[in-house]
């Protein structure tokens, strides 16, 4: 059975936030809205980040250098095949992390909307 899109864009993202942090998300799930790609990744702390996330102070400074490293890693290069796999270039990332909850989301938008595997575009309701 192929991969539906939404895994291909979720082993993209795994692949970078390996690259990063040297540990990729337990579990991630994207979902595909108009022109936006809105992924949520859940287990991503290092031991060490988990570690220093122990004070405030900490978990801030955690958030914060997950939070511009992405930024700083899409805005350098868009990932291999992220651009091919939607159809559409990648305009903004917006991103953020929640330490406490160990908790990620991300905001890719494209240029064009989205379409589904069946290359319909996005339903409307």
């Amino acid at each position: 059975m192929p991969r539906s899109k939404e895994e291909a864009f979720n082993e993209i993202v795994r692949r970078v936030r390996r690259e990063c942090f040297g540990k990729g998300p337990e579990r991630i799930h994207t979902y595909f809205v108009h022109n936006m790609a809105v992924t949520v990744l859940h287990g991503n702390l290092t031991p060490t980040e988990k570690f220093i996330s122990r004070t405030p102070e900490g978990a801030e400074m955690v958030r914060s250098a997950r939070t511009k490293m992405i930024q700083q890693r899409y805005a350098e290069k868009v990932p291999e095949g992220m651009e091919e796999l939607i159809g559409s270039r990648l305009l903004y990332l917006f991103s953020d992390f929640k330490v406490e909850e160990d908790m990620g989301v991300s905001v890719f938008i494209f240029e064009k909307p989205i379409l589904s595997d069946h290359g319909h575009g996005p339903s409307e309701s």
